[in-house]
């Protein structure tokens, strides 16, 4: 087939799981370049590291005996499940890298030297290289789907395990590394304790619910967990995950359905919980981050929260404005933007006031991540809103 005028083939490029980061990420490296991101302070609210590779380092962490007893021998006797012992994680048929397709996301398995540090810590360190971002917040990636673990006690030891496994191996690696550490929600005194030990930890500059549960995020047993916040100025996030096991998420047969639904369903139904029962005017100064969810919900529920308030304003008693209005105190991530209609993301940015409450992230290394070029190259912002949204909204609202 002749060529385009002016069009010139490309060479192709190769990758598998042992590619290094910074070839897979080689466009991220020419958008520094076209767009001065240097320059730019850039803040990424959202990448995640595979914590199942570590498994074994984090079980040891584990404070119940029993518990950690069992799981170190599942994995010398169980060699296959060695990465899954105590976790209700599901690898299934590996839906989200399409059959290991998209090897960023099975798994990265370049070779790093051997320093001391941890492997995760210089693959974050590459990603940041690669993409000109001065802050990294890591997140796990199984472990978002810890809400739903079928025995609450054993979700509460792997999430203090973790946390305290990754306090203590991973961010003494780099001090471009943050987190926001996944709080034990099975147990709201577990939450604050996690919060009192790791609440003045200079790289702990949040705390996080996972979003896939079936628990109501406004019950009166959590408030003292948002008191606690609160009253040391540390935003609490959401973030969103995938589930098969919904009533109605279990009635499709794809996921490519499943990604587009349950990601969004699970914090429209926490935001709407903590909307209608009036926690942004209990705690008022509690900074609240909807991550991993996209945009394109958000301006929908404006419009539903609101007219379902103006009718039924009773059933809403401590709301002193319109769900609207506290949704715009909010934050929110940008992974996905969901760019495919300019005109509707616009009218979403304007919804959300994104100049002042949307948070860059990558979502790196997932298969549908985002590099800062992408907030570049939206037409219709101002320098001022790209680099609000690229980090100066992350510094006010972690107070970088």
């Amino acid at each position: 087939m002749p060529q385009a005028s002016g069009a010139r083939p490309l060479p192709s490029q190769e990758i598998t799981t042992k590619t290094h980061t910074a070839e897979i990420l080689a466009n991220a490296r020419r958008d520094t370049e076209r767009y001065g991101l240097d320059e730019i302070f850039i803040v990424d609210v959202d990448s995640h590291h595979s914590e199942l590779s570590s498994w074994r380092d984090i079980i040891a962490y584990v404070e119940d005996p029993v518990l950690r007893d069992n799981a170190q021998r599942m994995m010398d006797h169980r060699p296959t499940g060695a990465q899954l012992a105590l976790s209700n994680f599901t690898p299934g048929l590996a839906f989200q890298d399409v059959g290991t397709r998209v090897p960023h996301q099975t798994g990265l398995s370049e070779p790093v030297p051997v320093d001391g540090n941890p492997r995760d810590v210089e693959l974050v360190r590459r990603a940041m290289d690669a993409m000109s971002i001065d802050i990294q917040v890591v997140f796990p990636q199984p472990m978002l789907e810890i809400g739903l673990h079928p025995e609450p006690a054993i979700a509460v030891q792997l999430m203090k395990a973790y946390n305290r496994w990754f306090v203590e191996q991973i961010l003494p690696g780099d001090p471009r590394i943050k987190t926001m550490l996944g709080l034990p929600f099975e147990d709201p005194a577990a939450c604050v304790e996690t919060i009192r030990q790791f609440g003045d930890h200079p790289d702990v500059i949040g705390f996080l619910v996972t979003s896939q549960r079936h628990t109501g995020v406004h019950r009166n047993e959590y408030l003292r967990i948002y008191a606690e916040l609160e009253e040391r100025g540390l935003p609490i996030g959401f973030h969103a995950g995938p589930s098969w096991h919904d009533t109605m998420t279990a009635t499709m047969n794809r996921f490519l359905s499943v990604h587009a639904m349950s990601f969004v369903t699970c914090n429209m139904t926490h935001l709407t919980n903590w909307i209608i029962n009036g926690l942004p005017e209990r705690f008022p100064n509690l900074r609240t981050i909807w991550i991993e969810s996209g945009l394109a919900w958000i301006p929908f529920m404006m419009q539903r929260l609101d007219h379902e308030y103006l009718m039924r304003q009773s059933e809403a008693p401590l709301l002193r404005r319109l769900p609207s209005e506290y949704m715009r105190q909010m934050y929110y991530t940008s992974q996905p933007m969901e760019i495919t209609d300019l005109k509707l993301l616009e009218a979403t940015f304007h919804a959300m006031d994104a100049e002042n409450t949307l948070l860059y992230s990558s979502d790196w290394p997932h298969w549908d991540f985002d590099v800062p070029g992408r907030v570049m190259s939206i037409p219709f912002l101002d320098d001022t809103a790209k680099r609000n949204i690229l980090g100066g909204n992350a510094r006010k609202v972690f107070g970088l």
